[in-house]
């Protein structure tokens, strides 16, 4: 069985179309988890809510517990990574990492931020190879093929690879930077532009959109195999 991780890490808790102020990228990362199911109902998925459930931000006590040998860590050093940890284990189960996030002033929000620096994590998900102190990190997520699907909306147009505002978007670089420090490679991008454009310009780009994700939904299922049906050893002999 195939795993999902779903996030969404839009401030707005509604959907766009249906909800007033709804969010553009959670109608791209539901859409992209409902066309999957409906495919291939027997996968799992696991949801957050990063937008209306923040992660905490990494604190002195977080860094200190972190970067303390867990053989060495003393209990409040456990309490002060057990949502590290949570986090940390979701992701490690995954075999598609699914982000709907919207660009927030040039880059990713604050909860998204925090996300990425609770799941970025010393002897968790990055390794450290004392004999090599050149480029001393291992990406512990390399481990098997894992994918990653960033889902975004955009207010302005041309922030895309190419646009004449891709120079100023620091969010699906930094998301792809973080992701494959740890060993995610595999990664997938959808956006939606134009939202404070609106019209015609953003009917269009939303379409354009929904369009990729159904495609790309069909294509991951077809790359990562669903598991065969086991055979009894009655029905083996019998065929």
């Amino acid at each position: 069985m195939t795993h999902l991780l779903h996030l969404d890490a839009s401030a707005r808790p509604g959907l766009a179309g249906k909800d007033e102020h709804g969010s553009h990228s959670r109608n791209l990362s539901q859409r992209f988890i409902s066309q999957w199911l409906a495919r291939r109902p027997q996968d799992g998925v696991t949801y957050r809510d990063i937008g209306q459930n923040p992660p905490s931000f990494v604190s002195h006590d977080w860094i200190a517990s972190a970067f303390t040998p867990e053989e060495r860590q003393q209990p409040w050093m456990k309490d002060a990574l057990a949502e590290s940890d949570r986090l940390v284990d979701e992701l490690l189960a995954a075999d598609v990492l699914v982000i709907g996030t919207p660009l927030y002033n040039f880059g990713m929000p604050a909860a998204l931020k925090a996300w990425i620096d609770q799941v970025v994590r010393l002897n968790r998900t990055v390794g450290l190879d004392d004999s090599n102190p050149l480029d001393p990190y291992v990406p512990m997520l390399a481990d098997r093929e894992r994918h990653a699907v960033i889902l975004t909306a955009r207010g302005g147009v041309g922030f895309g690879p190419g646009g004449a505002m891709a120079h100023m978007n620091h969010l699906e670089p930094n998301l792809a930077t973080a992701l494959g420090f740890i060993g995610i490679t595999r990664i997938h991008q959808i956006a939606i532009e134009g939202q404070e454009v609106g019209g015609e310009l953003l009917a269009n780009s939303v379409a354009e959109a929904l369009r990729q994700v159904d495609a790309l939904v069909a294509e991951l299922q077809s790359t990562i195999a669903a598991p065969r049906p086991r055979v009894s050893q009655r029905q083996a002999e019998a065929s």
